[in-house]
């Protein structure tokens, strides 16, 4: 074989090389300073939606879920006021409730209101979302004052 085209090759291996070593960094630095410029919380409409073990709660008048409560973690004592918009909850600035925990993926889990009712849904995480001390595998019915727990970050829905 030519020494020109084993060069050529050599080269053109190097390129493609270096290519995948800087794809690979930018999407690492993306996943971990994706939340790390914002604190930002964002507060939708009102809405309702408490469960309890899987069947719709019966919703007496003052105890619906209201407001969405950070319980422990760097924003312990926020307060998001709920509606019928989903709530997401990660590391990414677009997320509604931006959490900066290192066990947060940038999209972690999402809250979606649903037949009355509010579900907890694990957008497929690395660490996992807990309802609980129950890993979330599928949309699951979360009532009243049960704690959610994404990393060292808790929060529940309070009425």
């Amino acid at each position: 074989m030519p020494e020109i085209v084993l060069t050529v090759a050599r080269y053109g291996f190097l390129v493609l090389l270096w290519i995948f070593v800087f794809t690979v960094v930018g999407v690492i630095r993306r996943d971990l300073f994706a939340g790390a410029r914002s604190g930002r919380l964002v507060a939708a409409p009102r809405g309702i939606g408490p469960t309890v073990a899987g069947k719709p709660a019966k919703v007496k008048r003052g105890r619906a879920a209201r407001q969405l409560v950070v319980t422990a973690g760097a924003l312990a004592g926020t307060r998001i006021t709920l509606g019928e918009a989903p709530i997401t909850v990660g590391r990414a600035e677009d997320c509604t409730l931006v959490i900066t925990d290192d066990y947060a993926s940038a999209r972690h889990a999402r809250l979606v209101p649903r037949d009355g009712q509010w579900y907890l849904e694990d957008l497929g995480s690395t660490n996992g979302t807990y309802l609980d001390r129950a890993k979330v595998s599928a949309p699951t019915p979360v009532p009243l004052g049960v704690p959610i727990r994404i990393g060292r970050t808790s929060f529940e829905l309070r009425s």
